[in-house]
């Protein structure tokens, strides 16, 4: 009973974390930016703006939501949905993964730090449970202190993220309005949507928080026997 104590809010918070953004994209998929431009063209001249158009490529990929900036082939990959459309939320989204590719080239610091742990990350995610059930299933508290502690590693990650895409949805919105790619008016609309994807990081968080905590728990209770 102790761990809903955690995971009801954070399972209520990422239930609608995932409805709010799909909500919300889809209704500013349906809403024509006022320049027409596409969200590989607004990419294009937000790169091209902070020098980066010789350096980033920008492809298109299969998926939707898929978007994302791989810093180590600096290419900007936009999904289907993003890359051809001329839509509020297509250019919102875009905007943002160039904020990420502005970010390697600025060596943003939680950025770097996101970099240099994703192998612990990655690791700790796929190991780090495994340990912990064959700790509670051999009453062993120390297997699962270890998962505990390479499960940390994953909630670190999640902390790191989130100033990671905050800066990025931030760098976006100031970026598409200096370059004059979204009006006045379509400015709120813009942060709308990177808002609501915002929330989907803040819900991963909380969740990866809640587990954590809950596993504190185990092994505060098993010592304690």
């Amino acid at each position: 009973m102790g761990y809903l104590i955690f995971i009801i809010p954070a399972l209520l918070i990422s239930l609608y974390a995932q409805f709010n953004i799909k909500s919300t994209y889809k209704k500013y998929s349906a809403i024509r930016s006022s320049r027409g431009t596409t969200g590989a063209a607004a990419a294009g001249t937000l790169l091209q703006r902070n020098g980066l158009g010789s350096r980033v490529a920008i492809k298109p990929i299969a998926g939707d939501l898929t978007d994302n900036y791989d810093p180590r082939n600096q290419t900007l990959n936009l999904s289907e949905t993003v890359y051809g459309s001329t839509s509020i939320a297509a250019i919102g989204v875009a905007a943002h993964e160039v904020g990420h590719a502005i970010q390697h080239d600025q060596h943003y610091g939680p950025l770097q730090l996101r970099a240099s742990i994703v192998p612990v990350a990655n690791f700790a995610s796929s190991a780090s449970f495994p340990i912990l059930l064959v700790g509670m299933l051999l009453n062993s508290m120390n297997l699962v202190l270890a998962g505990i502690l390479l499960f940390s590693a994953v909630v670190i990650f999640h902390l790191v993220t989130l100033p990671v895409e905050f800066n990025a949805s931030q760098r976006a919105v100031t970026q598409l309005s200096q370059a004059g790619l979204v009006s006045i008016d379509e400015v709120p609309m813009v942060k709308k949507v990177l808002g609501a994807a915002a929330m989907t990081y803040l819900a991963a968080t909380l969740s990866a928080i809640a587990s954590l905590l809950y596993y504190v728990m185990i092994f505060m209770g098993g010592r304690d026997e």
